[in-house]
């Protein structure tokens, strides 16, 4: 616990100092720099306190309220550009630093000190600054509304919002020494910082910080973007950092993917437990415990992953060649997206792929959390003792897998195993280029135009880079998923042999024309679920548009009828 304190407090420091605080430092130093002289204290204890809650607490309000994702967002934009034009207009300044100390600071008001109206605009520019925690840290002390907040999650976030609190100040008192000897042109002063606020209140309303993190995220060195990362992945926090969520850090050892010549496959870690499971297909509740004395192959999956799907016959072959022989595997369906979460949607996906293995819904992401995972496929081969021997991520290795499944059936004791299942299973084809794609705000990535939240009018640009994705006409975007509202078209630069796009249209069925190179998609370049050029687009599931006879360069335009949603592309 004590380390964990100390290293949120370092973390918390290094993220004052890294460059994603950029867009949100010239309207603290704004902020800071003017009214009574304890307004950089109420800044720094306002932002901190709002950023703590941003990352405990407040996922519990939004999803009571139903209010929307970007609601905090708003809200430091109109108070920010609000204190900026206070500070252009003096008169109207003085009255709200008078009322701000009048309605809390009793006797004291006349002092006006600033503590209070410093507090109010630190505390909106806690929700800005609140997405600069480290991933790995932010994934620890952020509860979703579907886990518990502890008072030891809670001291953690406190403690990286008080390493952060004390650069900001004494950045703030600072600046404030600097602008004390302008004391002369006080007004100018004042009226450049009401500038500055209401130049970052724009910025933040038309995303300009986001494109400013994003072309750092590519361009900067990991060192300079995430100051943290090497605190967060040394052995001793990560380990403390593991235990806080409920999970185990995984030291993995050279070899444990590997079962090749013979050799015995090392011990890595004790298997964790199934943790907060949900509904189970396909058979009654099981444990790690239960089944000690047989094999377990636990699969992380989720079934709008094309990469999961295509490993999805490789595990049923092998469930159904060695489950009489110990083996017992356990498909560990853990959501990408809100709809996956639905029992009906998963059990369709089962049923689609003809899966007879027992699978277990993991909503909540504590089975994930418990065996610290972090891809989509993943496999853990526990042994007959509860130990796990053998991870792998991704797709392939299938030889090595299954070899690695006999190896410890034998060493239970099978015998006669008799030959391998040689199984062949779609697999990504080679030559491709086009990354998954993702349309939703949260990751969109190599969208032509700036991602915008709400509802936006946008125009086809007359060229697409390769791998580039754009909009046409109007679409709600939203973190997850952008949606088709009025004249809706989406065009795509690939290259590769098959795409696949998530899709839904839970109120109804809705058709998608599909278009290649400009021209109807025809029968022989057709995806399954594409039907004389049409798409008709109804659960919310993974569809197959496009399926050519080799990899190649091409454009693909879709026109939505109103209210499809599209999630990510994949490719094959």
């Amino acid at each position: 616990m004590l380390l964990l304190i100390a290293f949120a407090l370092l973390a918390g420091a290094g993220t004052a100092l890294s460059p994603c605080v950029l867009p949100v430092l010239p309207a603290v130093l704004a902020a800071g720099t003017t009214g009574g002289r304890r307004r950089p204290l109420g800044v720094v204890v306002g932002l901190t306190a709002s950023f703590t809650f941003a990352t405990v607490a407040l996922v519990y309000v939004i999803d009571a309220l139903g209010l929307p994702d970007d609601f905090t967002r708003k809200l430091a934009i109109v108070v920010l550009a609000a204190f900026g034009i206070t500070l252009l207009l003096p008169p109207v300044s003085d009255r709200v630093e008078a009322f701000a100390t009048r309605l809390t600071g009793g006797p004291r008001a006349a002092r006006g000190e600033g503590f209070w109206s410093g507090a109010v605009l630190g505390a909106s520019l806690g929700f800005v600054y609140a997405p600069c925690a480290g991933p790995i840290l932010a994934g620890v002390i952020t509860v979703s509304a579907t886990q518990h907040l502890t008072a030891e999650k809670l001291t953690i976030a406190l403690a990286y919002g008080a390493g952060t609190g004390l650069i900001l100040y004494a950045i703030l008192l600072g600046g404030r020494r600097l602008t004390a000897r302008l004391a002369p042109v006080r007004g100018r002063v004042n009226a450049a910082m009401g500038a500055l606020m209401l130049a970052v209140a724009l910025m933040l309303a038309t995303n300009a910080d986001i494109r400013f993190e994003t072309w750092l995220a590519r361009n900067a060195p990991a060192a300079i973007v995430d100051p943290t990362n090497g605190l967060e992945q040394s052995h001793a926090v990560a380990d403390e950092l593991a235990r806080l969520r409920g999970g185990h850090h995984f030291a993995v050892p050279a070899g444990a993917t590997q079962a090749e010549n013979g050799r015995r496959l090392p011990l890595v870690a004790p298997a964790p437990e199934l943790a907060g499971t949900g509904r189970w297909f396909n058979g009654r509740p099981l444990s790690i415990r239960s089944l000690r004395g047989r094999v377990v192959l636990i699969d992380f999956w989720t079934y709008t992953c094309i990469n999961c799907l295509r490993t999805l016959p490789h595990v049923e072959a092998w469930y159904e060649r060695y489950r009489r022989d110990g083996l017992t595997v356990i498909g560990v369906h853990t959501p990408e997206f809100p709809f996956e979460r639905i029992a009906g949607n998963v059990d369709e996906a089962i049923q689609a792929n003809g899966l007879t293995y027992p699978v277990v819904q993991d909503n909540d992401y504590a089975t994930w959390n418990a065996y610290g995972n972090q891809f989509w496929p993943a496999k853990y081969l526990i042994d007959a003792t509860g130990h796990v021997r053998y991870i792998h991520f991704g797709e392939g290795a299938y030889g090595t897998t299954e070899k690695a499944i006999r190896s410890l059936l034998a060493e239970r004791g099978a015998r006669r195993l008799g030959p391998d299942t040689s199984v062949r299973a779609q697999v990504a084809s080679e030559g491709i280029t086009t990354p998954e794609s993702y349309l939703g705000l949260a990751r969109g990535a190599g969208l032509a135009q700036p991602p915008r939240a709400g509802t936006n009018t946008y125009r086809l640009p007359s060229r697409l880079e390769p791998e580039g994705l754009a909009f046409g006409g109007r679409w709600t975007e939203s973190p997850e998923a952008a949606t088709a509202a009025g004249n809706s078209s989406l065009e795509l630069n690939f290259n590769a042999r098959r795409v696949f796009l998530v899709l839904g249209s839970p109120s109804g069925p809705r058709p998608v024309r599909v278009f290649l190179d400009g021209r109807p998609l025809s029968p022989r370049q057709a995806g399954s679920d594409v039907h004389g050029g049409r798409l008709l687009v109804g659960a919310q599931r993974l569809y197959s548009l496009v399926d050519l006879p080799a990899v190649g360069r091409h454009t693909l335009l879709l026109r939505s009828a109103p209210g499809v949603s599209a999630y990510a592309f994949t490719f094959g």
